[in-house]
């Protein structure tokens, strides 16, 4: 691959042609935000391009120097995200064809709008890694070129043009915060702002569960890890990209990382500040300010510094918002969770709540389960965060209550809180596992004719949270010499699973 110098790339993103079909997005102050952080705060609106998203700025300008030869002969890409619209729009502008290879478990309204923008939809496998080698397989023997997401010098020089408009529109910006996927955007952009403003500090932004530059910073090289979390889905990727790599160790000043919770509420403070929906790796950018600032506090009420983020893209299924709903005020810390056990007798639960000094009992999860003693799952309203919330659990621990902090437990957050009803017998011999698997209509159906045909199912618990993968909770009836055997039937379906038998809320709440 080319590796170009850096003022090369800044040639390139100063002569992009991404405005044939892009457009100078606004950078909007966030009042509200700037406000509630003591801080000025400007968000780049890339939600507002045609496909809502970023990308189409990268595709465009690879696709458009490409020589007519091979232009006439089609392009090709592996996507089931905003890759794929900017590429299809591309060649409906430049009046070439475009094939899009997509998994089968894409959701209909991501393919829709491929089609809708002259994409050419090949559905193929399980798993993008299966409809990436489809891609590079059909690229081969039909002559078309393959459009990288993002480790490709003219792709980064396309998303570059962002940091461009972004400097030219506040001068005045100290801090620009990138979310890192594979790395297209953040390498592109931060090469320009450190060749022409290098004392704009750059901080790249991760989720938790995909934090790839991180793993490569580490070791020094890009490495694979092991298993990405899917909730932002935009940025969920194993391995950042050599080129993006070669660029970002040497331009960025800091990275952070942020949680699914911290996410949520990043997308409610960009909706309640602009009325804008964004999608989870969307509002990374703005779920890093928040939080490098809780942790640089020196940095609040100076006025002399104003905070830039990229809302990347606004493309997300309708439903995924009852999900936000739910986990926004966790990441918030406006909202704790709790598992305390109290006396099973009359006058318990109010004895309880006065206990909780008159604070809003959000959520309260309760089943009878013998006449000794209940565990109660329940949430509770915050005003002073993660503070407030230690000290409620002294206070109940100082009364004798048996009292854990739930808050940060997945396990409890994703399936136990809509379970609650009581211990099975405790004859059972149960095992617990959590599998992420694909959102098709027959993912379930294949699940259960796969596995419950030969073991007892005890649990269950499944809720479409409007993601491509979707997460079951469930319990087997299983003697340890058949645990082999169980696990593989997993192996069989191939759905990512992980053992949960020893998580703390599935021990006090569910556990027989």
């Amino acid at each position: 691959m080319e590796q170009p110098t850096k003022d090369q790339y800044l040639r390139k993103i100063l002569l992009s042609p991404v405005y044939d079909v892009a457009k100078v997005t606004p950078l909007q102050r966030l009042d509200k935000l700037s406000e509630k952080l003591n801080a000025t705060v400007f968000l780049k609106r890339e939600d507002l391009q045609v496909v809502h998203s970023f990308k189409l700025r990268g595709a465009y300008h690879k696709i458009a120097n490409l020589p007519k030869e091979i232009l006439n002969k089609g392009v090709i890409a592996a996507s089931a995200g905003n890759h794929a619209q900017g590429v299809a729009l591309t060649g409906t502008k430049l009046g070439i064809k475009t094939t899009i290879v997509m998994p089968n478990s894409t959701p209909d309204i991501k393919i829709d709008a491929v089609k809708r923008l002259g994409g050419n939809v090949v559905l193929y496998g399980a798993s993008f890694d299966e409809a990436y080698a489809e891609c590079k397989r059909l690229a081969e023997v039909n002559g078309y070129t393959m459009i990288p997401p993002y480790d490709d010098p003219d792709v980064l020089a396309g998303q570059g043009t962002i940091a461009h408009e972004m400097l030219g529109q506040n001068r005045h910006l100290t801090h620009v915060f990138v979310q890192v996927g594979g790395g297209g955007l953040a390498a592109g952009m931060a090469v320009y702002i450190k060749q022409i403003m290098p004392h704009v500090k750059v901080i790249a932004v991760e989720s938790e569960g995909s934090a790839c530059l991180k793993a490569a910073l580490e070791k020094g090289a890009p490495v694979d890890l092991p298993k990405v979390s899917l909730f932002a889905d935009g940025v969920a990727v194993k391995r950042i990209g050599d080129e993006t790599f070669r660029i970002l160790k040497d331009n960025i000043d800091d990275i952070i990382t942020c949680s699914n919770d911290e996410i949520c509420a990043a997308m409610k403070d960009i909706f309640e500040d602009t009325r804008a929906i964004s999608e989870p790796s969307g509002a990374l950018s703005v779920a890093g300010i928040k939080k490098y600032i809780s942790l640089h506090p020196e940095l609040k009420n100076d006025k002399s510094l104003n905070f830039g983020a990229v809302l990347s893209g606004a493309n997300l299924k309708f439903h995924t918002l009852r999900f936000v709903s739910e986990r926004c005020e966790v990441g918030e810390k406006a909202e704790g969770i709790l598992s305390v056990r109290i006396p099973e007798r009359k006058g318990s639960f109010l004895e309880f709540c006065k206990m909780l000094g008159g604070r809003s009992v959000t959520e309260f999860n309760y089943r009878y389960a013998n006449s000794e003693e209940a565990r109660v799952f329940l949430s509770v309203h915050l005003t002073n965060g993660t503070e407030e919330l230690n000290s409620i659990v002294d206070v109940l621990k100082g009364a004798g209550y048996d009292v854990i902090n739930m808050t940060d437990n997945i396990v409890a957050k994703n399936h136990v809180r809509y379970m609650i009803g009581g211990h099975a017998p405790k004859e059972l011999k149960e095992r617990v596992f959590e599998f992420e698997f694909p959102e098709v209509k027959d993912a379930l159906l294949t699940f259960l004719e796969t596995i419950g045909g030969e073991f007892n199912i005890t649990c269950f618990h499944y809720r479409s949270r409007g993601l491509e993968y979707g997460s079951i909770l469930c319990g087997f009836e299983v003697a340890e010499s058949e645990l082999n055997s169980l696990k593989s039937k997993f192996d069989l379906l191939k759905y990512s699973y992980r053992d949960v038998t020893d998580d703390l809320s599935y021990i006090h709440h569910l556990k027989p």
